[in-house]
């Protein structure tokens, strides 16, 4: 299984979505690759907030080593599933689908509700923390149970 985590700028939701679901994966001991993008090119080559990193760190996630990338219409035939934070990553990712097939492999992060982006809050990383290890837990749940 190959994932990709996709936010705005690839700094704070969608980093926090790959390390997260990376320490899952690792811990149950699954054969997955987890990867991160941005659909805005304001931070590529940085590393992820330091304040995602904090709040990552403080759950013993290292997500330090990350490095902020844009997504690119050729991820869809890289990755199994794209998992998105709110509903304009939705629109902008599928809107870069070419086929039903690509189309079908982009999701919400939490299914029908959104990650909303913590950028303009300090208070609000933890608790996006909280909502993205919950979505990844069920993803984790669901893949295998085989829905």
């Amino acid at each position: 299984m190959k994932i990709l985590m996709v936010c705005l700028g690839n700094i704070c939701r969608s980093p926090l979505a790959h390390g997260i679901m990376e320490s899952l994966v690792k811990e149950k001991g699954l054969d997955w690759e987890v990867d991160s993008a941005g659909t805005g090119h304001w931070h590529i080559g940085e590393p992820p907030d330091r304040r995602s990193v904090a709040i990552a760190r403080k759950y013993g996630v290292d997500i330090s080593a990350q490095c902020c990338r844009l997504f690119d219409p050729s991820d869809f035939g890289k990755f199994d599933r794209i998992y998105v934070m709110d509903r304009m990553n939705l629109r902008d990712i599928l809107g870069m689908a070419k086929t039903d097939a690509d189309r079908k492999k982009v999701r919400l992060l939490l299914d029908k509700e959104v990650v909303p982006d913590p950028y303009y809050e300090d208070d609000q990383f933890d608790p996006v923390y909280q909502m993205i290890e919950k979505g990844c837990r069920r993803i984790i749940e669901e893949e295998l149970r085989g829905n």
